[in-house]
Formats: structure tokens, C-alpha cells, sequence
């Protein structure tokens, strides 16, 4: 994005992906009319700045949008399924981003209302983004978007919030499907960010560049004589296996490695066994990794952005939660301390960036906001209730600091940013999800921990605001549709206490319960879920709706129960 502003920092002009030529035209134009009519740019400057903060009361107003309900989640699912590519997943139209948020909400959508059309087309789509160009075969991790319609060609550009937020959505995936693609791709998308963006404190870096070399996606392709050098008489089974045909061919005789969906054909042709296949394929892959180190790498971005370290925190977190593999824990513990470490302050606020040592800009509601919810999944994955305590006190903060006197949703900078011509409010979710749908979230995961009916209250009231909005475009209000689920079918609390905590609870999360939240203690505690819960040399599992608890129980086949027909 291309922004001129006047000297007082109002904005007369923007734009995107200007060409040279059309870049060049713009400034020489620019600069004409700036000096030949200034009062012309002045005038234009102060309409567009009124323009801007009268859509952004628009946008923040108070409405009694109606309350969202399981009718009015299926219309807008029942609109958005008819922009379903039935064939490639994903939508029907390019570019193709993932969003992962969207497929988050359709995956317990579908198993809440156990609807078997979109249950199969969030499938569809996480299977062709993963056997597709998007995904890095050889090295793991995800492309910004697709230009095409069958995830072939990527805009090659890799960033860190969306591999964070693909790796939690496949992970959870993994939960109802147990399907080890899904497995696979976390794993080596997981390795990919621990070589190449994790830093030396705990950071992540925030992305690599489209471009090696001056040409976009240079790195990544490979043309037939190198690749038959280099791999020899394994050469045609890995051109089978990865579409070294017209359909993997891209340009100037270069192909982008896609993932042959017919493996069952590949191992009758060439008369392996899967773990034979495997085997030879993962040799033909690290012969191309050596030789890729040869190459020029994309450009990396190595500042940290708050957010998204957030993000991949969490994404870690699930990873373990879903995998049980004790790196990913001790990754995830180490990001969220580098976070409470480095980008906050004595005070407990956040900064925004951190590089060369160095942190600076006041946080985003954005930053608070996934900051939050790494907290309380790191709380999951430790059992250390000082991350949910945090959890609680930046939640806090936030309301206080993007406090909006107008309306229930909080603005996106704080209180203190007095230069800026408007404050805005971010509503709809995108390729990240809102920072105050993400915030109505944690208001309400936090409400049930802390027993603060108030915060419920104000996260349902926060989206019942937008309940036209979600009706009439779903995809873009998919996280405040994971909120509208937990408040439309029965959502549970189930609190586990004793010395087989982490057994219990890892068996129960395995089940990929969508609707519900959990707290955990070896002890007793003062948290109002487990309160008064601890039974001696027993590890009950009290499964309760609106702090009203069953009996407990001791298994899990009984708590399922339980949690089914609460």
C-alpha cells in the first residue's frame, strides 16, 4: 500500500501494486498538481479525511442486531455453500487465499450440526491446499494465496500468521479425521519455521519475500534436466509423485512440485509399499534441499511482529496438544515468554515490533488480542495458571486502553494515539481474524474461567452487532461464527483435578471437542471452575454448563457422555 499524506499526515492519494511506469507517472503527476495547485490537494486531503472518519462511525454505531441463532448461522452457511468449489475446494473463483479462519468455523459447523456437505468440502479444500503448489513440498510451510483455481501457482511470498493460523486448523482437523496428511503437514510445516524463522531469543521472523535472485519463485521451482541429474534412476517415480507433467508445468521450463493425489496408482506402477515409497521420496527430497542450499534463499523479514508470534505460539500449542511432541511444548513456552519478556512493558502493556534488540510502537488491540489466547492455550499445555491470570490482566488492559465510549467493539489503537486523523475499528475478519471478533472470544473463554458474567455479556452483545453482517456474508465474519456456535449449541466447562490431569486431558482433546473449555489442575485451586473440586488419590472430571456441574466422573467414555448430552 502507497500512501501520500500532507505534512499534518492527512492522506490525498493511495494505491497498490503500482507498475514501474505507472509509479513513475504517479509521482511525476503528484508533484505537478502539489505544486501547482496546493490548495486543490488541501481540499481533496481534508474531504477524504472526513470521508474516512464519518465510514468509520458507520462502522462502529451502535445496532440491536438481532441475536444469532442456530436459523440464522445456517443461512449464512446456506449463502456461503453456493460459493463452494465442489471440485478444488476453497472458493469458486482465483485467486484462492486459505483463510484459515473460515475453514475453522465450517469444520465445527459441520460437526455441530453434522452436515455432511461442508464437512466433506473443508476436507476437500485442506487435502488440494496441501497436495497443491500453495504448500512448499519440499520444505514445508505455506504460500501467501493461489492464483489459480487448483492451488497451483502461489504468489510465492511465505508468511508467518498464516502458517501459524494453517497449523492450528489442520492440527484440529487431525482430531476428527485422523488423517496423517493432515499430520504431515504440521509436522514439516512446524520444521520449517523452527530452521528458518525461529531467532535466537524466542522470536519468530515474519516472513520471506515472493523474489530470490530478481525472479518470483525461483527458489522454489525446478526444471527436468537438473532434476534428472540430481535424482537419476529415482527420477521417474519422483516425476510421478510430485506432476512433472503439463499439469505441474509452470513457465520457461520450470515446474512447481504438486503432489500426485493418486498415490495408490504411483505404488502399482512402480510396485512398492507405502514405507518403500516413502523412504525413496524423502531421499529424492533431501538431495534437492542440498542442492537447494546452493541457491539464493528469499529475502527474509526478521523484525518480530507481537501478533503473530502470538499466533505461532498458539499454533505450537495445539500442535503438542494434538501430537503430544514435547519440542513443540518447550517452543511454545519459550515464544510466550520471549513475548512477556521482550515486547511488554514493566507496566504489562505490549509493544508492536522487536528487532536488533530493540522493541517499539505501542501494541495493536490486534497484539492484545492473540496475545490473549496464546496465554491461555500456553495455560493448557502447562497447567501454570499464572498464563491464564495474564490472560485475565491483559484482557483488562485492553478494555481499558481501545475503550470506545460509542460502542460495545474496542478500536484498534490506543487511547494515547492522538496523531492519527481517526481511530478505526476492525470488525470483519480477513486473512487475519479481527481483532475484535478475537477479543469477544476471549471475553467469553475468560467469563467462564473467571466466572465474569459481564464480559460474557458484552462479547454476545459485540456479536449480535453485526448479526446482518454475518447473515449476509459469512466468510467474512467466520471467527465471530466460532463465537456464534459456542453461544447456539450447549457449550460446556469441564474441569479435571488430580494426579492424572494430563492423561485425562489429553485423551479428551484428542476427541476434538469443538464446544467446550477446559480447566486443569494437579491440586486443588482457587480458579472458580476447579474450586472445592480435588478428591483425595482420584481424578474426577466435572463437566458443567453455565458453572452448573454434573456428577463427576472418572472416565472419559463418561464425560463424552456427559458433554453430548449437556
Amino acid at each position: 500500500l502507497n500512501c501520500f499524506v500532507l505534512p499534518n499526515g492527512k492522506p490525498f492519494y493511495g494505491g497498490t501494486y503500482f507498475t514501474k511506469a505507472q509509479w513513475l507517472n504517479v509521482l511525476r503527476n503528484l508533484s505537478e498538481i502539489h505544486q501547482n495547485d496546493p490548495e486543490k490537494v488541501k481540499s481533496y486531503s481534508e474531504e477524504l479525511t472526513k470521508g474516512i472518519q464519518q465510514s468509520e462511525l458507520i462502522t462502529t454505531q451502535e445496532k440491536s442486531g438481532s441475536e444469532i441463532n442456530r436459523d440464522s448461522i445456517d443461512q449464512a452457511v446456506n449463502k456461503w455453500k453456493k460459493g463452494f468449489d465442489t471440485e478444488e475446494g476453497g472458493p469458486n473463483r482465483a485467486p484462492k487465499f486459505p483463510m484459515p479462519s473460515n475453514y475453522q468455523f465450517l469444520l465445527r459447523y459441520a460437526l455441530l450440526k453434522n452436515d455432511r456437505e461442508v464437512l466433506n468440502h473443508v476436507h476437500l479444500t485442506l487435502n488440494k491446499m496441501a497436495f497443491g503448489g500453495i504448500y512448499d513440498q519440499l520444505h514445508g510451510g505455506f504460500s501467501r494465496y493461489s492464483t489459480d483455481m487448483i492451488w497451483k501457482v502461489p504468489h510465492f511470498e511465505k508468511m508467518l500468521y498464516d502458517n501459524a493460523q494453517l497449523v492450528a486448523l489442520y492440527s484440529e482437523a487431525y482430531q476428527h479425521s485422523k488423517n496423517n496428511l493432515y499430520k504431515q503437514i504440521v509436522m514439516d510445516t512446524l520444521s520449517f519455521v523452527e530452521q528458518e524463522w525461529l531467532g535466537s531469543e524466542g522470536q519468530f521472523y515474519s516472513a520471506y519475500d515472493a523474489d530470490s535472485d530478481g525472479e518470483e519463485g525461483k527458489y522454489y521451482v525446478w526444471n527436468e534436466i537438473d532434476l534428472k541429474e540430481l535424482l537419476k534412476d529415482d527420477y521417474e517415480l519422483f516425476s510421478k509423485y510430485y506432476e512433472i507433467n503439463s499439469r505441474g508445468y509452470w513457465e520457461h521450463g520450470n515446474y512447481i512440485l504438486m503432489r500426485s493425489e493418486n498415490a495408490a496408482q504411483v505404488l502399482g506402477d512402480f510396485n512398492l509399499t507405502q514405507g518403500e515409497l516413502d523412504k525413496r521420496i524423502n531421499h529424492c527430497k533431501e538431495i534437492l534441499k542440498q542442492e537447494a542450499k546452493s541457491r539464493l534463499k528469499p529475502g527474509l523479514d526478521d523484525k518480530s511482529i507481537t501478533s503473530w508470534n502470538a499466533m505461532m505460539c498458539n499454533a505450537f500449542c495445539k500442535a503438542y496438544l494434538s501430537f503430544g511432541d514435547e519440542k513443540h511444548k518447550a517452543l511454545a513456552l519459550r515464544s510466550i515468554q520471549f513475548i512477556l519478556k521482550h515486547l511488554s512493558t514493566k507496566e504489562g502493556e505490549l509493544f508492536r515490533t522487536f528487532k536488533n534488540g530493540t522493541s517499539k510502537i505501542d501494541g495493536f488491540l490486534e497484539d492484545y488480542a492473540f496475545c490473549i489466547e496464546a496465554l491461555m492455550n500456553c495455560y493448557l499445555v502447562s497447567r501454570d495458571e499464572q498464563y491464564l491470570n495474564k490472560a485475565k490482566e491483559l484482557c483488562e488492559l485492553s478494555l481499558k486502553k481501545f475503550h470506545n465510549p460509542n460502542s460495545p467493539f474496542l478500536y484498534y489503537t490506543n487511547n494515547t494515539s492522538n496523531a492519527l486523523m481517526t481511530r478505526i475499528t476492525e470488525i470483519s475478519d480477513n486473512v487475519i481474524p479481527a481483532s475484535n471478533s478475537q477479543m469477544a472470544l476471549n471475553l467469553f473463554y475468560l467469563s467462564k474461567y473467571f466466572n465474569k458474567q459481564d464480559w460474557a455479556e458484552r462479547a454476545g452483545k459485540m456479536l449480535n452487532s453485526l448479526s446482518e453482517e454475518f447473515v449476509s456474508y459469512g466468510p467474512g465474519y467466520s471467527n465471530w461464527g466460532i463465537l456464534a456456535l459456542h453461544l447456539a449449541y450447549p457449550f460446556s466447562e469441564v474441569a479435571i483435578v488430580g494426579k492424572d490431569v494430563n492423561e485425562k486431558f489429553g485423551a479428551l482433546y484428542k476427541q476434538g471437542i469443538t464446544n467446550a473449555i477446559f480447566a486443569l489442575s494437579e491440586r486443588s485451586s482457587n480458579l472458580p471452575l476447579l474450586k472445592n473440586r480435588a478428591m483425595a488419590d482420584k481424578t474426577p472430571i466435572y463437566v458443567c454448563r453455565n458453572s452448573t456441574c454434573l456428577l463427576p466422573v472418572e472416565t472419559i467414555e463418561a464425560a463424552l457422555q456427559q458433554i453430548e448430552t449437556v
